[in-house]
């Protein structure tokens, strides 16, 4: 049985991981208010530029570059599987994990080969035990766009040169505070025709555009800008995440740390109670016989 020193010292030790739970808690909440302001401010921009990408597969026709090209032959798919560099979030990496998992797969029913690569260190630490990964990215305490730009570079460039036919992103996007959903999209090869990003409307069928100074011209720019920017919303969908997922899990961690020093209080007083009360028998047993 516990003695009263034994409970006393767990209930302080439990109070400290409380504090713990309750700081992170805090810094994952104000961290999260900026990384969803990133969000929302980056969807706007990449609807549009798959908007633009849309209308210029739609009237145009013939149109031709390197990361447009759909082979017929498949032989390698590059996956990216994107998480957190930290844990203590939860089943967020593992969720996203999971998916990268089966999107492995059922990318070996359509091509004979699947290759890995991942950003983020837990995604890094899961799948370096079990294949040889072809990249690998840290993403640090914020996104920044140079960390996309470097992905997007690599992904193009391998595809470019035939060294993948194929190439898909696994994330979480953020919904809510509560609700993060793990998403699975092809970057490559990139189909105007066909809007893939999450969040995209399509319009009334207007024509709302004028390319100047030719389509072709325009795509030139907008094909690389789309991939970069595809990757960027990725990585802030998958940020913004991961700090609501935090935040929820150091809640209730700190709800449980509530109840547990609850439940070691009750104990102590009980222990205190019996130790009082055994004292008490032990001098009545003693006068009684002087």
């Amino acid at each position: 049985m516990a003695t009263l020193r034994d409970i006393r010292r767990r209930i302080r030790t439990v109070r400290k991981t409380q504090q713990i739970t309750r700081a992170m808690r805090m810094v994952a909440a104000a961290k999260l208010r900026r990384a969803q302001h990133a969000v929302l401010a980056a969807r706007p921009y990449s609807q549009r530029i798959w908007a633009t990408l849309h209308e210029i597969g739609r009237r145009e026709t013939g149109l031709d570059h390197p990361l447009l090209r759909v082979r017929e032959r498949r032989r390698r798919l590059e996956l990216v599987v994107i998480s957190s560099d930290r844990g203590l979030c939860g089943a967020y990496n593992a969720n996203a994990i999971k998916t990268g998992a089966a999107a492995i797969r059922e990318g070996l029913a359509d091509f004979p080969e699947v290759v890995v690569s991942a950003v983020g260190r837990k995604a890094t630490e899961h799948f370096a035990r079990q294949r040889p990964l072809v990249r690998s990215w840290a993403i640090g305490s914020r996104v920044e766009y140079s960390l996309a730009v470097e992905i997007a570079a690599h992904l193009g460039a391998r595809y470019e040169t035939g060294e993948i036919d194929g190439v898909e992103v696994v994330f979480n996007e953020f919904v809510s505070a509560l609700t993060q959903r793990t998403q699975r999209v092809r970057l490559l090869p990139i189909v105007p025709e066909f809007p893939r990003m999450i969040g995209y409307e399509q319009g009334d069928g207007r024509e709302p555009y004028e390319f100047e100074p030719s389509p072709e011209g325009v795509l030139q720019v907008l094909v690389p800008l789309a991939l970069e920017y595809s990757v960027y919303r990725a990585l802030l969908e998958n940020q913004a995440g991961e700090y609501a997922a935090r935040m929820t899990a150091m809640e209730a961690a700190t709800r449980n740390t509530e109840e547990l020093i609850r439940s070691l209080a009750l104990q102590f007083n009980r222990a205190r109670q019996a130790a009082i009360t055994r004292e008490l028998v032990e001098i009545v047993s003693g006068a009684e016989a002087l």
